[in-house]
């Protein structure tokens, strides 16, 4: 059974491991919990029997206008559980009163976005390698 948080209160690094799968440059656990808590908001999805974190999603908002979806992820032994679809249903409701929810994905996962609700949109970016922390 999975549950799911909004808080980090009990989280621990340990809980962490197996997340950012194909990054060049992975979070570490430790940096996991940085980004969760530097998060406007946050979701966690949660295995009831192992206490391990399996999945969560992050949103960065003004608060008023705008909210960016920057992270979804769930671990590969959890996907395709209805785990991500839960996780961005529950940050949808976190924003409701704001008129503008981005986010960008590769094409592939257009249908699953456009299924809750999101339409295609044109969008630009940049990319740049992730600087080694030295904290």
């Amino acid at each position: 059974m999975i549950d799911y948080s909004d808080s980090l209160d009990g989280i621990c690094k340990e809980q962490l491991g197996g997340f950012f799968v194909g990054w060049r440059h992975p979070l570490t656990p430790t940096e996991h919990i940085r980004l969760l808590a530097g998060s406007s908001h946050f979701l966690l999805a949660m295995d009831q029997e192992s206490g391990k974190v399996v999945g969560f999603i992050t949103a960065l908002s003004d608060g008023l206008l705008s909210a960016y979806i920057p992270l979804l992820e769930v671990l590969p032994p959890y996907q395709k559980q209805g785990i991500c679809r839960e996780l961005v249903r529950r940050m949808l409701v976190k924003l409701e009163g704001l008129g503008m929810v981005d986010l960008l994905c590769d094409p592939p996962l257009l249908p699953f976005y456009q299924c809750l609700g999101f339409q295609p949109a044109t969008a630009a970016s940049i990319r740049r390698p992730r600087p080694i922390d030295k904290q």
